[in-house]
């Protein structure tokens, strides 16, 4: 379709913000779910999440070929009715692996947003940084919302409403945008719509590897921080504050205050060079997780706060490398192929994310975060320079 209208965006941004919210409510919900099938600590629940990110990187790759093969539109409809449908039947479970095999399927299910939904967004935008830095916005808003609501829930219905009340809301959004997004007159593997920023085979080969390294190491600090920071929190807030909806609340505002980063850096990219836009901010991580470290009660929350600012600020870079550089023809192919890599590998930082903490604590697990935001800065330095990239144009 042409400039993708508002309301097909605002129905995209909407999608962006229900995929990590549901993806976030398991991590929020922990604690209730673990006293509710007999376990004694949260961590050794954790463990029975990886599917759902496993699924969430591995189904990137066909979700992508189906997106630019069948079409945008239908994968959207598969991803609302999907999504809903397995929500629900995370709610009805009984024992701790039926739990584990609905997470797993609620994950290959989200797993068609990032390859199909930002392409869809993006496709035929003026300014393509500005609309990814809104979308992530929106998704991460889906975080603030399962900080609060999954919180809220879990307080006054219990874990499953946690999941049963937005799974139902995800399919009535289904049914929404299948009567308001028109049909596609053909899928975009059939379009022609070059990238804006032509590069030689082994140029583009070079960004896309680089890209792939560094979107696999920050998605393992974004999954080590969203999945961890509710149990972080009620660790170093205690004797401060202590009722779940509270903390709740608290963790909302940071994800809320975080998530307008993607906005300012979406803006940015569309007149900063994005390598040392993106350099600036992966560096700075590494010395406010350090801090994280070591603080508490409010120092603690001041550090978070910080360090979800810088993490979710660089989230923007990689869609915005697709953007620039890939034929809108095949983005949803070559997304799904570096989502499958990076997020396959940081659905690791999710298994591993109970036994660490339980065996070392938060303090080690955070000063090893700022370990990985100093390799992904590494990485990047093998990235081209913008001017390099502009003359490859001409």
């Amino acid at each position: 379709m042409p400039e993708t209208s508002r309301r097909v965006a605002l129905l995209l941004n909407l999608a962006h913000a229900l995929d990590h919210l549901f993806l976030l409510i398991f991590a929020t919900a922990v604690a209730a779910i673990a006293a509710d099938f007999g376990f004694a600590r949260w961590e050794d629940v954790m463990p029975y999440s990886v599917g759902a990110f496993a699924m969430f990187g591995l189904g990137s790759l066909p979700a992508g070929k189906l997106g630019d093969s069948w079409g945008r539109r239908p994968m959207m409809l598969v991803f609302f009715f999907g999504l809903g449908g397995s929500a629900l039947l995370a709610a009805a479970t009984q024992t701790v692996w039926q739990l584990a095999a609905a997470l797993a399927l609620l994950g290959a299910f989200a797993s068609i947003y990032h390859p199909v939904g930002i392409p869809m967004l993006v496709q035929g935008a003026k300014k393509p940084g500005a609309t990814i830095g809104v979308n992530g916005l929106s998704g991460n808003l889906g975080l603030a919302a399962a900080a609060l609501l999954t919180g809220f829930l879990v307080q006054a219905l219990g874990w499953r409403a946690a999941f049963a009340l937005p799974g139902l809301v995800c399919i009535s959004l289904g049914f929404v945008f299948a009567r308001l997004v028109p049909a596609e007159a053909e899928p975009p593997s059939r379009r022609s719509r070059p990238a804006a920023v032509a590069l030689s085979p082994a140029q583009l080969a070079r960004v896309l590897a680089v890209m792939t390294v560094a979107s696999a190491t920050a998605s393992l600090l974004f999954n080590l921080t969203t999945n961890g920071n509710g149990r972080l929190l009620a660790e170093r807030f205690a004797g401060v504050v202590s009722d779940p909806a509270t903390l709740g609340g608290l963790l909302a505002g940071v994800y809320a205050v975080a998530s307008l980063a993607q906005v300012v850096v979406g803006r940015l990219l569309d007149r900063v060079p994005l390598k040392r836009l993106q350099m600036t901010i992966v560096l700075a991580q590494a010395p406010l997780l350090a801090a994280a470290s070591q603080a508490q009660g409010w120092w603690l929350y001041a550090a978070l706060l910080g360090v979800m600012i810088l993490i979710f600020g660089a989230i923007p870079f990689t869609d915005a490398v697709i953007v620039r550089y890939v034929d809108d023809r095949m983005r949803s192919r070559v997304a799904g192929l570096r989502l499958t890599l990076s997020l396959g590998f940081s659905s690791l930082a999710v298994w591993a994310l109970g036994p660490v903490v339980k065996a070392s604590g938060f303090g080690t697990l955070l000063m090893a975060m700022a370990g990985i935001a100093l390799c992904t800065a590494a990485a990047l330095l093998a990235l081209p320079a913008e001017s390099g990239a502009r003359r490859a144009q001409g």
